[in-house]
């Protein structure tokens, strides 16, 4: 483009919007650990206190199942049914529209309402994301001297509202808490002696405690809000409550049970070590900045702890943006070294600090450029798209490399500045185009990926696709000005100057004269170069597979089992010993917990990565070691997900059958012992555990009817002393709570003892229960789950290190095959699902990108054979060799080594065209192609080797580097750096052979050799 050349103010200009808009941009752009993904799930959660698992499921799981199906943008739908729960899931598909299905869901959950038993809670309905599988920040409260139900209103009221505040803050939630609440303990004894049923109680605590909407007094000069007492507020309020009045006496409440403001019914309790405590989460919004919700979290904490009451603080349990600030000051101080040592190359293949000014000036305009253009369509700065700046820094001084070498041969060879300049941009022009557009066009088809890889490296690809457009901008405008400036004239090159450009001459000839002994073993360099791209195949087929590699992000998660008639006292009790037999672990600074009656969940913390010896992944072993001798519980530790998505364990299959759960569980079992056996596994469990003991009531309907007793009142009598529902509500300072009657703890401990409660019959007669009914033993499963409205049962593992999830997964799908029978089918969940709907979704890009290079360089050049030239003699064998890297397990085969093989492609591509081009135009100028080819490859030699040392030492670091979200950048690094120092070599020798074979034969333009004497062949 002559008009940059001779108006160099057009190209500066340029330059200086690309720094500006950058410099705006990186104030101005969102932080996140990864792209934003509309990743949501619907979680439905019905109580139906006091009532078995099967009722549940049949009454309100299935209902609510059928209606979530039909919500536009379901992906799958699973629930999981226990005594007095049900919770279903809905999994929406991504980007789908989240507000629109929870209103869709909303609509068709009232309709079905009048399906639910009455004593039913109302469906409550929560939208989650489903690309993280916790909050981003979790805050441990010590409560001092205050009871739970004192600090969770104190919470409520006080502290969430102010966190709530923050910018970028989606909700505010409390783990282990315990809502106040109104606890009526009924007197068995003292309601049998009054001959008073314990529905009598319930019914009156209806009929007394009341919200009363009184209206207002008004006339033509006031009104007046007419307020009352009706609604109760305090326990002396119950108890004073009178039950009953006669001519003998009033029987208040106080008479039969003891009143007391207590605890509501809690599902979970959250503990730090050995104590207990309760968690405040902070959930953030869907693409908010989480290190700048971290920043106003933590002043923000210091102002809150001052105001507390005596004894109470709140500390910060789990800090999400802690690996995510570690991991981005990683790969930033990667980036920094990156841009060192492309210095260092370029200015030691170019033998002078001024001229290699020239590419190193293209580093921070292609960086900024890039920011502001992802700013600008909104893109955030996260992990992928840093990783995406690192890469293109060995990318982007490629072209302008290219340039400052072509000016300085044009000037060596005695033109003056401006002329060599011209030239050059006239020459360059084409092959740059041809260049840049490759790169950045190789990454369009990511751009049609569907699912969470495409939702993810979408935002990677656009960022290094920009850089490199921006690059060749920068190369065609800015380079050929600059490179005429800081050029030297020939006959006044500085020493170092002189010294590299005779290396480089030598190496010329040396290269020329290995070529021409290539050229007589053609043949059987094409054979054995055909030999080696077929071994990509067996390369690829026996590398280990994985979705992406685990990262070190500090801490191991804990999965809990307790026996399933365990109590939350129960499970606590033994965590215990699990936190006790942690204590001495290396690098260890505090363990969480949340424990349920029957599972659990938690987590180890360790210090940084840089002050402790081992990783979590050699940790984790260890742990298991250790965890496996705790008893009373099994507790497995997993690390988290690498990618953004639903699910805790390393290998999750949904098996779905037609049977019913007792008949399905011993299919559970044996895929568990196969499991085992193949010694891929760490550990494995199921979600189907027929364990659960219950006590069946079995009433005799007619003794009953003798005794002149209803179903319908001796469930009444028996919900009121035993169900926990709750009857009504009542105000304390403006929130409304619980109020629940129930037998105390001593009278329910056991079924046995509730058979001796006294119930009335219509006449006022006291009958024992066991008069009635008898007790029936049964076990059952411990939860009820289904998958898309079929039975379902899950098989969970994680797996022993060295062997990969799609290594595991496969051998559990080979089992299920051998053990299942006709009739049964299976599905995935969390990280198995990604794995299978996703996996090789990247080598279908693959093939793609390969196409759309062909078809552009065939535009390029014209024609269909020199296109063909330039990829089978550079990327086969570059291919090969870098999977050759996998095979040989210095990485594996995951989405980050398969974006290395899509850059691969660009890369070594850029050489091919670089030789492929020249060789035709000096065919054009009557070279035969002999000639033409052997030319070329000698002239392009030192660019080429520029380039690749470039990309290999600028892409090194990420060989090397260690810490937060170094398994990433390790594997991309590894496929990258490998793969193209092989292809470089190949494409040098190889390449001109495949020319010799299928270039095009071009006729001649012109017979004068402008450029080239062709003596010195």
């Amino acid at each position: 483009m002559d008009i940059f050349v001779k108006r160099p103010v057009i190209a500066l200009v340029i330059a200086l919007v690309l720094l500006l808009s950058g410099a705006i941009a990186t104030k101005k752009i969102a932080v996140l650990q990864f792209p934003q993904v509309e990743s949501t799930s619907l979680v439905i959660n019905t109580r139906f206190e006091g009532s078995p698992a099967a009722v549940v499921q049949g009454f309100i799981t299935d209902p609510i199942e059928r209606v979530a199906m039909t919500v536009p943008g379901v992906d799958y739908v699973d629930s999981k049914t226990t005594a007095g729960q049900s919770l279903v899931t809905v999994w929406l598909k991504l980007n789908e529209d989240s507000n629109a299905a929870l209103t869709e869901l909303n609509t068709q959950l009232n309709q079905i309402k009048s399906e639910f038993p009455a004593a039913a809670e109302d469906p409550s309905v929560t939208l989650q994301r489903a690309d993280r599988s916790g909050a981003a920040f979790y805050l441990s409260v010590d409560g001092g001297k205050k009871s739970r139900s004192e600090v969770t209103d104190y919470l409520q009221r006080r502290v969430s509202p102010r966190l709530a505040t923050i910018s970028g803050v989606q909700r505010i939630g409390l783990h282990g808490e315990r809502n106040p609440a109104m606890r009526i303990w009924l007197d068995p004894v003292k309601l049998a002696a009054l001959n008073m049923p314990a529905s009598e109680i319930w019914s009156a605590l209806e009929a007394s405690n009341v919200i009363a909407a009184l209206g207002k007094t008004e006339n033509d000069q006031q009104q007046i809000n007419l307020l009352s007492n009706a609604t109760f507020k305090t326990t002396d309020d119950f108890a004073r409550l009178v039950i009953r009045k006669d001519q003998n006496a009033v029987i208040r409440l106080k008479d039969v049970a003891s009143v007391e403001l207590g605890e509501d019914t809690g599902t979970e309790t959250a503990r730090t070590d050995l104590q207990q405590s309760v968690f405040i989460a902070v959930w953030p919004q869907p693409g908010a900045n989480e290190i700048r919700i971290g920043d106003e979290l933590y002043p923000m904490l210091e102002n809150i702890n001052a105001t507390l009451p005596d004894g109470m603080h709140i500390s910060i349990g789990y800090d999400g943006t802690k690996y995510m600030r570690a991991a981005l000051t990683g790969i930033f101080t990667t980036l920094l070294e990156t841009i060192v040592l492309v210095g260092i190359v370029v200015l030691a293949m170019m033998g002078s600090l001024r001229t290699a000014l020239v590419p190193l000036v293209t580093i921070p305009l292609s960086i900024l450029g890039a920011v502001a253009v992802i700013w600008m369509i909104g893109f955030t700065l996260n992990l992928l798209t840093i990783l995406a700046i690192v890469l293109s820094v060995g990318l982007v001084v490629d072209d302008a490399i290219v340039v400052v070498e072509n000016v300085a041969r044009h000037m060596q060879q005695g033109q003056s500045r401006l002329d060599a300049a011209l030239q050059s941009s006239r020459e360059l022009l084409s092959p740059i185009i041809a260049m840049t557009l490759t790169l950045a066009a190789v990454y369009a088809p990511i751009g049609f990926v569907s699912g969470l890889t495409g939702s993810l490296f979408r935002e990677f690809a656009f960022t290094l696709a920009v850089a490199v457009l921006i690059s060749g901008l920068v190369a065609i405008t800015l380079s050929p000005v600059m490179s005429a400036r800081v050029n030297p004239e020939k006959g006044r090159e500085g020493k170092l100057t002189r010294r590299v450009n005779d290396y480089f001459e030598h190496l010329r000839t040396v290269y020329d004269n290995a070529l021409c002994r290539v050229f007589g073993w053609k043949a059987q360099l094409l054979t054995a170069a055909c030999l080696l791209s077929l071994l990509m195949v067996p390369f690829y087929l026996f590398s280990s597979k994985e979705l992406a590699p685990v990262e070190d992000e500090g801490g191991i998660m804990m999965i809990v089992e307790a026996p399933a008639t365990g109590s939350i006292e129960y499970t606590s009790h033994y965590m215990d010993s699990v936190v006790n037999s942690l204590e001495g672990l290396e690098g260890k600074t505090g363990i969480w917990q949340v424990v349920t009656p029957s599972n659990g969940f938690g987590g180890v913390e360790f210090v940084d990565y840089d002050d402790r010896r081992q990783s979590v992944q050699e940790l984790l072993p260890q742990l298991f070691q250790i965890l496996s001798g705790i008893s009373g519980l099994k507790v497995f530790p997993v690390l988290p997900p690498a990618l953004p998505t639903a699910g805790q364990f390393d290998v999750e299959l949904v098996v779905q059958g037609p049977d019913d759960y007792l008949t399905m569980v011993k299919y559970a079992r044996q895929l568990i012992e196969a499991a085992y056996a193949s010694g891929q596994f760490m550990f494995v469990s199921t979600d189907l555990k027929i364990e659960l003991l219950q006590a069946r009531l079995v009433f005799d309907r007619d003794r009953m009817a003798d005794l002149g007793m209803t179903m319908e009142s001796v469930n009444s009598q028996l919900k009121a002393m035993n169900s926990e529902q709750y009857v009504n509500r009542f105000n304390s300072n403006g929130k409304a709570y619980r109020v629940i009657t129930q037998l105390e703890g001593k009278d329910r401990s056991e079924p046995e003892k509730l058979m001796d409660v006294t119930l009335m019959n219509a006449a006022g007669d006291r009958i024992p229960l066991r008069a009635i009914a008898h007790l029936e033993p049964e076990v059952s499963p411990q939860a009820l789950g289904s998958f898309n409205q079929q039975k379902a049962f899950r098989i969970q593992g994680g797996v022993i290190p060295g062997i990969t999830n799609d290594m595991a997964l496969a051998t559990l799908e080979k089992a299920a095959t051998n053990i299942l029978p006709q009739g049964y089918s299976l599905d995935y969940a969390g990280i198995s699902r990604q794995l299978r709907k996703e996996g090789n979704s990247m080598m279908s890009v693959l093939l793609m990108s390969l196409m759309v290079v062909y078809l552009l360089l065939a535009v390029q050049f014209n024609n269909f054979r020199s296109p063909l030239v330039v990829l089978a003699g550079s990327v086969p064998l570059a291919l090969s060799g870098a999977l050759m890297l996998s095979f040989l397990g210095l990485t594996t085969l995951n989405i980050y080594a398969q974006i290395g093989l899509i850059t691969l492609v660009a890369l070594v591509a850029k050489n091919g065209i670089l030789i492929t081009e020249f060789a035709d135009t000096l065919q054009k100028k009557g070279f035969n192609k002999l000639d033409a080819i052997r030319q070329s490859a000698r002239t392009r030699l030192r660019p080429v080797l520029m380039t690749t040392l470039a990309t290999v030492l600028g892409h090194f670091p990420l060989v090397l580097v260690t810490g937060a979200g170094a398994e990433a950048r390790n594997s991309i690094g590894i496929i990258l750096v490998g793969g193209m120092l092989i292809g470089t070599l190949f494409t040098l020798f190889v390449l001109p052979c495949v020319y010799l074979w299928l270039g095009k034969q071009h006729s001649v333009i012109n017979q004068f050799h402008l450029l080239v004497d062709r003596e010195s062949l």
